[in-house]
């Protein structure tokens, strides 16, 4: 039981890092996407621990993964778009920020 809250402590402390990497780094767009991925893998450990010790199946965790590729072909595509349009991947050109 003390391993499994050691666990959950790491990823928690892998989400609020990845959380506070995000918030801080804004310069270009594929260091956000990175800190995206970070905060995305360590939700999924923290759910698969949850949903393998409350519950028996795993096909929750299969759809999540789904999901989770999604999102990440989803942002490297809007990167490689944006680098072809703006020739460079700062997010201070776009405005946004």
């Amino acid at each position: 039981m003390k391993l499994l809250k050691l666990i959950l402590y790491l990823f928690t402390f892998m989400y609020m890092f990845s959380l506070f990497s995000l918030l801080l780094i804004r310069k270009h767009i594929f260091l956000s996407l990175l800190s995206l991925e970070f905060i995305v893998i360590s939700l999924m450990m923290i759910s698969s621990i949850f949903i393998l010790f409350f519950y028996s199946s795993l096909y929750i965790l299969v759809m999540m993964m789904v999901l989770f590729v999604c999102e990440g072909v989803l942002g490297l595509s809007i990167l490689v778009s944006m680098i072809r349009f703006y020739g460079n991947d700062y997010l201070g050109l776009m405005g946004l920020w």
